[in-house]
């Protein structure tokens, strides 16, 4: 898991000025909730008093309430109370917590969880086609018993829809099948392929053979697609299943810990525009997820490999291979968590870790330590150089 980019943490709609929730993200505990002007905030969920959970309070003033002493924190992170000590006293300068940079795009709330400048963030994946006339959204969302680098990768993966999907239509049982060779393309912040997928029509599924019929009514059997990661959580699958009948699914993945991802799936499309569609296009949508779903809470081992004599990679597996490497670049730079570390210094249950925000690079005097981070070489993406 990586610090230093964006995750969805909630939708907008769920995120009320009625109360806190708290969620979690990257093995740790955050709160989110709307201030006085309903601007969504993100804080580490720790009271820094005495280890309440912030996200277990309440609102009162556009501050977060801890439910075990009443102490308040402001969007900032900041104590702006102190109920023991009366309403005049002096807040100590050390009463703040980790504050998050929000934004709110898409129906969905992201949190940017690092310590990075404004500047020198990596931006959220865009979605141009989002509130475009001529294209309709959905929201899926996904809980998976799964590391979150094996559900991108497994988008990734050109040579898994013939057998893991067959209510698509392929036919991974014929004698020539064979995955044709990929272009890899690169982009700013990671990289994808288009490919074609030979498919053939089946009367009992009339959504998908809609889908890949055009406006002339010409029946097309094969489909053009592929998928592109940005960042190690975020990715976009475009599907064309006809000249004109496109769908390009946005998915935006929090890993929740080592061994859980939530997924929020933003379903474009530019095809079946009726809302009553809606219902019928989210089925198909979640038949094929839950197929990829059933795969993946079974693999072994739960996370990728660190080493590639531990598999056996094919010609297809390149856009994995390439995501692997972009990986290891942000490794390099010291944003992946040490796992290892964390997992050690918990054992010994008088610890917890915050995410570092980027006030920790101006601000010192912070009483949570700032989570373990695998020691970066200070090399460059490698990727990136290309």
């Amino acid at each position: 898991m990586f610090i230093n980019f964006w995750y969805p943490a909630v939708t907008g709609a769920e995120l009320t000025a009625d109360k806190p929730i708290r969620v979690q993200m990257l093995g740790h505990w955050l709160v989110l909730f709307r201030d006085s002007a309903g601007v969504a905030r993100c804080l580490a969920d720790t009271c820094v008093h005495r280890g309440g959970a912030l996200g277990l309070g309440r609102i009162r003033r556009g501050h977060v309430e801890c439910p075990y002493h009443g102490w308040q924190f402001d969007g900032e992170g900041r104590c702006q109370a102190i109920p023991s000590l009366g309403p005049e006293a002096r807040i100590p300068p050390r009463a703040k917590v980790d504050s998050y940079p929000v934004q709110e795009k898409y129906g969905l709330v992201f949190a940017f969880l690092g310590d990075l400048p404004e500047a020198q963030r990596p931006p959220l994946m865009p979605i141009p086609e989002y509130e475009t006339p001529g294209w309709r959204a959905n929201l899926i969302i996904f809980d998976i018993h799964c590391n979150y680098e094996r559900s991108i990768e497994n988008g990734l993966d050109p040579g898994h829809n013939e057998f893991v999907h067959p209510s698509q239509g392929f036919e991974g049982e014929r004698a020539d099948y064979r995955v044709p060779e990929l272009e890899i393309e690169d982009q700013q912040w990671g990289s994808g392929f288009m490919s074609v997928f030979r498919g053939r029509e089946r009367a009992n599924l009339p959504t998908r053979t809609a889908m890949r019929t055009d406006a002339e009514g010409r029946f097309d059997p094969d489909v053009s697609a592929g998928t592109w990661h940005h960042g190690p959580a975020q990715m976009v699958t475009k599907i064309h299943m006809a000249r004109t009948n496109w769908m390009h699914q946005y998915m935006f993945e929090c890993p929740v810990d080592e061994d859980r991802v939530k997924v929020y799936l933003v379903n474009m499309r530019n095809c079946l525009l009726d809302e009553e569609k809606d219902a019928k296009v989210v089925e198909r949508c979640l038949v094929v997820a839950n197929q990829d779903i059933a795969v993946l809470e079974k693999m072994q081992p739960v996370t990728t490999p660190r080493s590639a004599t531990l598999e056996i990679l094919m010609p297809a597996d390149g856009p994995i291979a390439r995501y692997r490497q972009w990986l290891r670049g942000w490794t390099d730079r010291g944003w992946r968590l040490d796992i290892a570390r964390i997992r050690s210094a918990r054992a010994e249950r008088d610890v917890v870790f915050a995410i570092p925000s980027p006030a920790r690079a101006t601000e010192k005097n912070w009483v949570l330590d700032p989570v373990p981070l695998v020691p970066g070489t200070g090399a460059p993406v490698a990727v990136q150089e290309r």
